[in-house]
């Protein structure tokens, strides 16, 4: 087993915790909504195969609004007309911003992404996308555990 990085330098994830905070409560401001900043965080968790981000995330997700079906369809988003033009803006960050370096269609998915969020908005979701991708390689590096729950979403001991 390795070690909680969480755990082992307690400050850095107190920093990184803080940081976390300062971006939701800017992003908030710049105008992206809980829910796309959740709808972000599965996507980019997705990507990375973090499997206690994604069980985290699907909740807070649930519990901004987001439709099951709407999470069930998440990674074929581009072929579903379920999400909005908004929503797509904030998808094509997340995976942009997860996987790197920029590809033409990325690029290209950011410069449409930009023209449908405008700039604020836009460097809103790119914060948020950093910040989860950050907290995905905690996790994974970690091996945070995912606990199981039951289908009300409580912990089972």
């Amino acid at each position: 087993m390795r070690p909680y990085l969480d755990k082992a330098i307690p400050d850095a994830w107190k920093a990184a915790s803080a940081y976390s905070d300062v971006v939701a409560r800017a992003t908030a401001e710049l105008g992206l909504t809980t829910a796309e900043a959740e709808f972000i965080k599965v996507r980019a968790s997705q990507l990375n195969a973090c499997a206690f981000c994604l069980d985290l995330h699907a909740r807070e997700s649930r519990a901004a609004g987001i439709t099951q079906q709407k999470l069930d369809v998440l990674p074929a988003w581009r072929e579903s007309s379920l999400f909005s033009e908004r929503e797509k803006a904030v998808l094509a960050i997340a995976e942009a911003a997860t996987r790197m370096p920029l590809s033409e269609d990325a690029e290209a998915d950011l410069a449409a992404a930009r023209s449908v969020l405008g700039d604020e908005v836009f460097a809103a979701a790119e914060w948020v996308a950093l910040t989860i991708n950050m907290f995905n390689r905690v996790s994974i590096l970690s091996n945070h555990p995912v606990r199981p729950r039951d289908a009300e979403g409580n912990l089972v001991r």
